[in-house]
């Protein structure tokens, strides 16, 4: 098994409980609209937003469409108009505060800072990462962090990776080992950049894509696995 220097992690159902700083954040907007937060807009609103991303991926479209048009159309699709840009500020607002942990995210990153160069790699807005990264207690465990926002470019996009790379001293592309939740960010990522990948599944959810990860994990800690450490710690073999 490899022996890996460089670990990429991705953010948002990786190492920040996205679900549940988004589901907040949707529940104090609604609020603060007076309007009634139901389970059926909120998973209108998850879809659309989850296909804006993907448009955003595949370069079909750019980050400010994203923000800016997603609560345009959640509403449209209750026959109500909406500044979707004026939405997007105040549920920003809320987002920035989303600290919630992924279960055993900052004990494995602790761990790990002393024996491996980490880094960030995430798409998303720059303002918002470094906020939640640093409530979370995860920010200085970091050598450095790279916000799509920043780069001009985003996962899965090559250039995205040659960005990150060209930043890391000593960087060795047989290495590094990327880790996160996406199969069409992180691990088709990983793979155009040429290196390895770790799949972040802990729903077990099925891969009917093309895209194979080097590994896939249901928990954090397996990746002590990978990494050849604590094997007795976690009963691993």
């Amino acid at each position: 098994m490899k022996k890996y220097q460089t670990l990429l992690f991705d953010v948002d159902d990786t190492l920040l409980d996205f679900g549940a700083a988004e589901s907040e954040a949707l529940r104090l907007l609604f609020k603060e609209q007076n309007i009634p937060l139901t389970p059926e807009i909120e998973a209108c609103y998850k879809k659309i937003n989850q296909d804006l991303w993907k448009s955003f991926e595949e370069g079909k479209i750019n980050r400010d469409e994203v923000l800016n048009t997603r609560f345009s159309i959640l509403f449209q699709a209750y026959n109500r108009e909406v500044d979707g840009a004026l939405l997007e500020k105040s549920y920003r607002s809320y987002l920035e505060e989303g600290k919630q942990l992924v279960d055993g995210a900052l004990e494995l990153i602790t761990e790990l800072q002393d024996q491996y160069d980490l880094y960030i790699v995430t798409n998303g807005v720059s303002k918002t990462q470094y906020k939640r990264l640093r409530a979370s207690g995860l920010y200085l465990l970091f050598k450095d962090i790279f916000v799509s926002e920043d780069t001009g470019f985003q996962k899965p996009m090559k250039e995205y990776f040659d960005y990150v790379f060209a930043r890391i001293a000593d960087f060795d592309l047989n290495r590094a080992l990327i880790v996160g939740d996406s199969l069409s960010a992180d691990i088709l990522g990983g793979q155009l950049a040429g290196i390895d990948t770790c799949w972040y599944n802990p729903e077990m959810k099925p891969n009917n894509t093309n895209i194979v990860p080097t590994y896939e994990i249901q928990k954090l800690e397996e990746l002590y696995r990978i990494l050849l450490l604590k094997e007795n710690k976690i009963g691993l073999s």
